[in-house]
């Protein structure tokens, strides 16, 4: 009777450290949630953004990407499942709606825009200043323009 006893309760034990071992590995899978706010002077068009690796920094496709429209001067976007690692995010103040940055003749930017850590030095954002780690914990940050 004993020896009953005993392997239930470990059976019962096995099988409620499985259930918590596979419900932290399906929240882990999930990856988590990162929101940013925009601080915005105009209420003109919409905040665009871009979540990026190293890899594809101003280079190409976004691994995410957000939209808000502008209320009350902030915009909010939010990226979700995010993953654990290294990522940088860029905005862009799309005031003419056309989904991508507007320039001068000279090469300068029409639309006002942003990274992460909000280092804004002269020339295109570079990943070092941009880059910030994700956890498992959900982030919240803002980002001017």
């Amino acid at each position: 009777m004993q020896t009953i006893i005993t392997t239930f309760a470990l059976l019962i034990t096995i099988m409620f450290t499985t259930a918590k071992a596979q419900e932290l590995e399906e929240n882990i899978a999930e990856g988590t949630t990162i929101t940013v706010t925009v601080p915005v002077q105009s209420s003109k068009g919409e905040i665009v953004a871009g979540l990026f690796t190293e890899e594809n920094f101003m280079k190409a496709a976004p691994v995410a990407g957000a939209k808000s429209t502008i209320k009350d001067g902030l915009a909010t976007l939010i990226f979700e499942n995010v993953m654990p690692g290294t990522y940088g995010i860029t905005i862009l103040h799309d005031t003419n709606g056309n989904g991508r940055m507007d320039f001068e003749a000279n090469g300068m930017p029409k639309e006002n825009y942003g990274v992460s850590n909000n280092v804004m030095n002269f020339g295109p954002p570079q990943w070092s200043d941009a880059k910030f780690e994700v956890s498992t914990a959900p982030l919240n940050m803002e980002i001017r323009l």
